[in-house]
């Protein structure tokens, strides 16, 4: 009788099953989705409709609700949410009501062990899991909006054994376009297999105080370069049919006397400069490459928080340059309008002024409701009109369209992601931008390349010569193998000859930062840790020291007094030198460096910035010569930080020397000129330039320039050159630059070869902002220089622009 009972227990559940089963509405059909789960195909899920169409009969048919939810980010595990896969809770969370995005799930950060999980490797685990909780959004919401997820991307995709790249700073210093459009077609394609659908790259912020922490992060201190670098990873990224989100919009990248932190506020930026220099890469990537998102920045402008700011949010941004995606803000940026900037009266009114302004989503690491509740509440309370919300949402809506998101939500084969996520080509590649953004600095007499036949005992030394913390990033793939310099010089050289090493100091002593201001004498444990590794220079051939600044040191909130190398690693470089043996300097660093007594003394100086996991490898590679290191500054050197500003463009007289006769004669009282310029890089070849040609010296203020010249390799080793086109516009209206940058072409050539390169100077390449505040191209004389450097002009020519 027990055993009747528990069969029919049993049968009726599976019945009960079976017939809950049968009533759940079958959403997926064939060329369409069923989001609603209403039976019918209604605009937004028809495939044949256009976007707009779709968007608007999408909008048409959401509640509040559903819209504001639309509107936040809400943060992956385990920064905001709890859970790795959907549960059975989250039916009682905001979010059942759908969600703009989802940032950095499942996609484990380096140096952040809250954020491991098994779901972010293998590859297919991570892309079964996205569609796991693309699933839920879609099945179990009313409306069954697909998420778009989010990630960050600017020294490769943010993810666990992703493909690496080097800072940002090192990307620009290859000044190679084609390689930066491939490293974004890599990271998009990457993201693509693991389910990510938008990427927080590139960072166009114009670095132009190199105290500021975040100088590593971006391509360099020139607009044009900058826009050029942009536009190709964006380029790139889109192509593989993922939204490219530019960051930091705008004015963001020099705060006060490069303060950051808890200052994050008051740039100093006059409205021309403010056009011309820190909006210039926003406004050509947006018009040249149409990107989908865009971040708005937490700092103000002229008082007003830029997340505030209709002027940039929606006059500047979307009505005059075009931009038709839609915008997140920085982490805390809404908040700060009340928080930190107290243009607001409370954070509620904070929200209105920035959805007001033209904000879509706002993103940081806080739950979605502290937006969404005060959002619903002032859409309640009549202080925001439906109208407002509607355009907000439908700018969201159309990204996601754009994206395909309702037609191909899910990773169509998630087995696939394991054989399309860091491949041995990418790696190949990883190593080969590793390798074109080395920037040879100093090569007195020709100490570099090494001969490695010539050598028995090499040391090693440098408190960052057997580190790897500066290859890895919070921006980029966690837990790949990483090779530091020791490691890599050792494992070239063996068999060859002995390599040892020795720390010789810390990055920083104990007293840093105070230390850069107040001279404080060297411990006993730093004199003995010095001394040691001066012994054994005594015993080497040659001193490799591996010096500069560390993750602690660079970033985020990092911002420095000094530019000089931290800590005592100066006393260790002197101590080396007065062995008499040579010593080769390799800097690891994020932003420019004070190092004049370096420079006049040690004998090679090459520049690494912060390479990524093949660190190692490529600079063994190239300190004995099996690489000719070919990359160019993109930021000048300061002598010191009294010079700061100094920057390439500048205003006619403004880095200009003191009178040393005459009625003003007063000598000299400063230090003049830069350490090391824009665009400039050694190489261990030589190059020759000749037969500059304007095809046509004189035009109509709308038509092309076309230029050519010739380069010849006349060294005896093949090597790459970066050949930098730069204008003058002769006489203007109004001050502009003395000179700028206009054109740049990345070569190879091989001992002998020569090559013809070609530019073309469109009309906004000779634009100035008048006196009016309007992009105008006027008539005159405009001289042409093309060199190896903004400075070492080889050739000149001019041309003219008639009526």
């Amino acid at each position: 009788m027990k055993y009747t009972s528990i069969v029919f227990i049993a049968s009726s559940i599976l019945l009960l099953s079976l017939s809950t089963k049968k009533e759940q509405p079958k959403i997926y059909h064939k060329g369409w989705i069923d989001f609603n789960k209403n039976g019918i195909m209604d605009v937004y899920e028809n495939p044949k409709s256009t976007i707009d169409a779709r968007v608007a009969n999408l909008v048409s048919l959401m509640n509040v609700e559903e819209k504001t939810c639309q509107m936040a980010t809400l943060y992956g595990f385990s920064r905001v949410l709890a859970d790795e896969l959907p549960t059975e809770n989250w039916k009682n969370e905001i979010w059942k009501d759908g969600i703009a995005n989802i940032d950095e799930h499942l996609n484990t950060i380096w140096n952040q062990p809250k954020t491991q999980t098994p779901y972010s490797f293998p590859y297919s685990t991570h892309a079964e899991a996205i569609n796991k909780v693309q699933k839920w959004f879609i099945e179990e919401t009313r409306m069954g909006i697909p998420v778009d997820f989010t990630n960050e991307g600017v020294h490769g995709l943010c993810h666990k054994k992703a493909t690496p790249l080097p800072a940002p700073i090192g990307i620009g210093s290859t000044w190679n376009k084609d390689l930066v459009y491939k490293a974004g077609t890599i990271v998009g394609r990457e993201a693509k297999a693991l389910g990510y659908t938008n990427i927080y790259a590139p960072i166009l912020d114009v670095a132009r105080d190199p105290r500021w922490g975040r100088v590593l992060e971006c391509y360099g201190e020139e607009p044009f370069h900058i826009a050029e670098m942009g536009k190709q990873m964006t380029l790139g990224l889109q192509s593989q049919n993922v939204a490219s989100t530019l960051k930091h919009f705008a004015v963001y990248s020099i705060p006060k006397g490069a303060r950051d932190g808890d200052a994050r506020t008051d740039p100093h930026v006059a409205p021309r400069e403010m056009h011309q220099l820190h909006l210039y890469p926003f406004k050509r990537v947006i018009e040249e490459a149409s990107p989908m998102g865009v971040m708005s920045s937490y700092n103000d402008y002229d008082g007003v928080p830029i997340t505030a700011s209709h002027y940039f949010l929606t006059e500047l941004l979307r009505e005059k340059y075009g931009f038709d995606g839609y915008v997140v803000s920085d982490s805390e940026a809404v908040e700060y309008v009340f928080e930190k900037h107290h243009v607001a009266e409370d954070y509620k009114e904070g929200v209105r002024q920035v959805v007001e302004a033209g904000l879509n989503v706002r993103t940081t690491f806080r739950t979605p409701e502290s937006f969404i509740e005060p959002l619903r509440a002032l859409i309640q309370e009549g202080k925001i009109a439906m109208k407002t919300i509607d355009l907000r949402v439908s700018e969201v809506l159309k990204v996601k369209f754009q994206l395909g998101l309702f037609d191909q939500p899910y990773v169509e084969n998630p087995k696939a992601s394991d054989a399309l996520v860091h491949t041995k080509a990418d790696e190949e590649f990883s190593k080969q931008i590793n390798r074109e953004s080395l920037v040879l600095l100093k090569n007195e007499n020709n100490t570099l390349p090494l001969d490695i036949s010539k050598l028995k005992n090499i040391l090693v030394t440098g408190p960052l010569a057997d580190e790897v913390n500066f290859t890895y990033s919070r921006y980029g793939p966690a837990e790949n193998p990483s090779t530091s310099v020791y490691q890599g010089i050792k494992k070239y050289a063996a068999g060859k000859a002995t390599v040892t090493y020795q720390k010789g100091c810390d990055v920083v002593d104990a007293n840093w930062p105070e230390s850069e201001i107040i001279s404080m004498p060297l411990s006993e444990d730093e004199e003995a840790s010095i001394a040691a590794a001066v012994e054994k220079a005594k015993q080497s051939d040659v001193i490799i020291a591996v010096v500069g600044e560390d993750d602690k040191r660079v970033g985020e909130t990092m911002s420095r007094t000094s530019l000089g190398l931290p800590g005592r690693q100066f006393e260790l470089v002197q101590a080396l030198y007065a062995t008499g043996k040579p010593v080769i300097l390799v800097l690891i660093n994020g932003q420019p460096l004070t190092i004049n007594w370096e420079n006049k003394f040690i004998p090679a100086i090459l520049e690494a910035w912060f390479p990524s996991t093949a660190a190692g490898e490529v600079i063994a590679e190239t300190l004995f010569g099996e690489y000719n290191p070919g990359g160019k500054l993109t930021v000048t050197f300061p002598k010191s930080v009294g010079q700061i500003p100094l920057n390439f463009p500048f205003k006619p007289g403004s880095q200009a020397g003191q009178p040393s006769s005459g009625p003003n004669g007063s000598g000299n009282t400063r230090v003049l000129g830069a350490l090391y310029p824009f665009g400039y890089g050694l190489s261990y070849t030589s190059f020759e330039y000749s037969n500059i040609i304007v095809h046509q010296k004189s035009k109509q203020s709308q038509g092309e320039i076309k230029v050519s010249c010739v380069i010849k390799n006349t060294g005896s080793v093949a090597g790459d050159e970066v050949v930098q086109l730069y204008i003058k516009d002769k006489v203007s209206s109004v001050t502009t630059y003395e000179s700028q940058l206009r054109g740049f072409e990345r070569i190879h050539l091989k001992p002998g070869e020569s090559k013809k390169v070609n530019f073309t100077l469109e009309p906004d390449d000779l634009a100035i902002l008048d006196k009016n505040m309007n992009f105008t191209v006027e008539p005159g004389a405009f001289e042409i220089n093309i060199g190896a450097s903004s400075v070492d002009i080889r050739l000149k020519e001019e041309f003219e622009i008639i009526n």
